[in-house]
């Protein structure tokens, strides 16, 4: 089966879903951790709001790792679909 022909499956969006989203998660907190742990650890959610998020860095912090997760998520569910 095709690439073409496994995305028109409604079983292969669910099982994307199960595989980009945990993995979208999972590398949104690993890169706060290792950009911010100090921020978090001591509670000083302002700063890491301000270093983060504040203005437009939140497109840019989100949008590589939801490009990333979705290129990610559709790789690993074509490879294991049959």
């Amino acid at each position: 089966m095709t690439f073409f022909e496994k995305i028109q499956n409604g079983q292969f969006w669910i099982n994307f879903a199960k595989v980009a989203v945990p993995f979208f998660v999972i590398v949104t907190i690993i890169s706060l951790l290792i950009n911010s742990s100090s921020e978090i650890f001591s509670g000083d959610f302002k700063a890491l709001y301000q270093n983060n998020f504040a203005g437009d860095q939140w497109k840019t912090f989100f949008g590589y790792k939801v490009v990333f997760s979705t290129l990610y998520g559709l790789y690993m569910t074509n490879k294991n679909m049959k």
